[in-house]
């Protein structure tokens, strides 16, 4: 089991807040960019 610590981070660039690792996550972390469903609806539209 890991610590909260050591589990990697990301910041979300909506709320720009940061987030951690989450096992549900565990498969795509690499394509993850938004720390909830919220900011992933809510973000920035390309002109």
């Amino acid at each position: 089991m890991h610590n909260k610590p050591d589990l990697p981070e990301k910041n979300c660039p909506v709320c720009e807040r940061p987030f951690s690792w989450r096992k549900k996550w565990a498969r795509d972390w690499d394509n993850v960019r938004y720390c909830s469903e919220r900011c992933r609806r809510s973000r920035r539209q390309a002109p």
